[in-house]
């Protein structure tokens, strides 16, 4: 007797015969549409972070399984190796990942900074009685562990099914700077494309759980668009899914050698998926840079317009005015020439009040048409209003951002640079990437960027590190394409704080820098806010 296994991915795969083998769980996707949409869902989730620089001799740390999985249980070793941390993790109790969801087919272990960022350590398998190892390593000094089930091993963001976290206790070495490092998670479901269904099917007792990780790796590469924004890798990995099925199929083929193709069938499908996702959020970047551009050039052709009215409406006033002269001195000649005539005294003043009445109604003609350019002036500085609300609003997106007298002004904080240095972190690169974005597409803005400290340490330090970390800011927006012209920095040191450098609190406030964001192009405050540079 023969079973088979169904894998229905659009037009890529079809029905492949394995050998003979019992029945297993099942899973299988059937398109209900030709070309599935795929939207990512993220949620974001708090751990404590240990710093284990600086520490002799192995920390053990606990891991204690969560509400998905109260029962799991896990313990881990970390100990410092010339300038990387080795973590030798064991864990217990874990249940098939497969009863959170179908797409979810294996566990990976992952360490997660304090600002956030994920680091894949590696896969974890499930062995005899439920217990699994794992021995990793990584450039990370400060990190916390945690577990979540995963559709393949190669995957570089955690989805929120999230089994086991490490416990901090009190002898746990590193806990007084312990830290609540927020990351941010793939929402549960998140890895089956709109338009599939799962259906039960029959799987081989031999096929590796590596293979059907290749299925889903390469599966969900094409629900992100990887055929499209990826085509080269994307089809790279189609073509090693073919040859996986091939020694799936040949009944004396080396398991060895299914298992190596179908990882690497998984790196390449996630480098495709990758790939994919870059270039569909570069397109969108690139359409939101083009929609203000557009709004902006309509706002000044408007406000040219009633430029161009106003000027009309002055000239037609001043012609008017000119004329009512005009007439008055008629109406005096005509006044003089009365006085040979009666008759062509009352002939002349009558002319002269018609010629008066005509061009004071002129005169009125002229003045509303001003008022209407008027009008349309403030209409135009409405306009700007709305490009600046629209321009806080898309900044306050990326970093906090308030309105002001001076213009907007980005609040950043000191997470941005290690103490006393002045390079920008990843983290920081990455939010003034996204800022970098937004100002592209107003180039006749200005961007002011200030530096400020605390009162730790000298003032000629403080000063020059303040200046340095203001111009590593607008070195890192020109790099990311703001005109250089349109951004200058400058370090005011300790002199300006905007809390009390008495206790680590105020101190972390004061240390800081901000981008003020001014120019004609979004006029004067939404709300007329007033108030200083913090």
């Amino acid at each position: 007797m023969k079973h088979t296994l169904w894998f229905v991915m659009g037009s890529i795969f079809s029905l492949s015969a394995f050998a003979q083998a019992g029945p297993q769980d099942s899973i299988a996707l059937v398109p209900t549409q030709s070309m599935p949409a795929y939207v990512t869902d993220e949620t974001s989730r708090t751990v404590q972070a240990i710093d284990y620089q600086h520490r002799s001799g192995a920390t053990d740390v606990s891991l204690a399984g969560t509400a998905l999985l109260p029962s799991s249980d896990g313990r881990a070793k970390v100990r410092s190796k010339r300038g990387t941390m080795e973590v030798e993790a064991e864990f217990g109790n874990l249940q098939s990942p497969k009863s959170f969801g179908t797409e979810y087919l294996t566990y990976v272990l992952w360490a997660i900074s304090p600002d956030g960022r994920a680091v894949n350590l590696g896969e974890v398998l499930i062995g005899d009685n439920d217990r699994s190892k794992l021995t990793a390593t990584t450039d990370l000094q400060s990190f916390a562990l945690i577990v979540t089930a995963e559709p393949y091993f190669a995957v570089r963001q955690p989805s929120n099914v999230v089994v086991l976290e490490n416990v901090v206790h009190a002898g746990t070495q590193g806990t007084t700077e312990a830290v609540n490092a927020k990351y941010e998670l793939m929402e549960r479901g998140g890895y089956i494309p709109t338009g599939y269904k799962f259906d039960p099917v029959v799987l081989d007792a031999k096929l590796p759980l590596e293979f059907l990780e290749a299925r889903n790796a390469v599966r969900i590469a094409q629900s992100e668009g990887a055929e499209k924004y990826a085509a080269e890798s994307y089809g790279h990995a189609v073509q090693l899914m073919n040859s996986a099925d091939g020694y799936a199929t040949d009944g004396h083929s080396d398991k060895k050698e299914l298992i190596a193709k179908s990882r690497e069938t998984v790196q390449t499908a996630e480098d495709a998926r990758e790939i994919a996702v870059k270039r569909v959020e570069e397109d969108r970047r690139a359409n939101e840079r083009q929609a203000s551009a557009d709004a902006q050039a309509n706002s000044q052709a408007r406000a040219d317009e009633a430029t161009r009215q106003r000027d009309q409406a002055q000239s037609d006033t001043a012609t008017a005015q000119a004329n009512a002269t005009a007439a008055q001195h008629n109406a005096t000649t005509a006044q003089v020439d009365a006085a040979n005539s009666q008759a062509a005294l009352v002939t002349s003043q009558n002319e002269s009040a018609a010629a008066i009445a005509a061009a004071q109604a002129e005169a009125d003609r002229s003045r509303a048409i001003a008022q209407q350019a008027q009008q349309n002036e403030s209409a135009a500085d409405s306009d700007k209003a709305v490009l600046r609300a629209q321009l806080s609003e898309q900044l306050n997106k990326v970093l906090e951002t308030r309105d002001s007298a001076r213009g907007l002004i980005i609040s950043m904080s000191d997470v941005l640079f290690d103490t006393g240095q002045y390079s920008l972190k990843s983290g920081a690169r990455e939010e003034l990437a996204k800022v970098a974005g937004i100002l592209i597409a107003y180039p006749t803005l200005e961007i002011q960027v200030g530096g400020y400290t605390d009162n730790v340490g000298g003032d000629d330090m403080n000063q020059k590190l303040s200046e340095n970390r203001a111009g590593a800011v607008r070195d890192y927006l020109v790099q990311e394409g703001v005109t250089a012209n349109s951004v200058t920095a400058k370090g005011f040191g300790n002199t300006l704080p905007v809390a009390s450098n008495d206790n680590s609190a105020g101190r972390q406030e004061n240390r800081r820098v901000e981008l003020v964001v001014s120019g004609d192009a979004i006029g004067s405050p939404v709300n007329a806010t007033t108030g200083s540079l913090r």
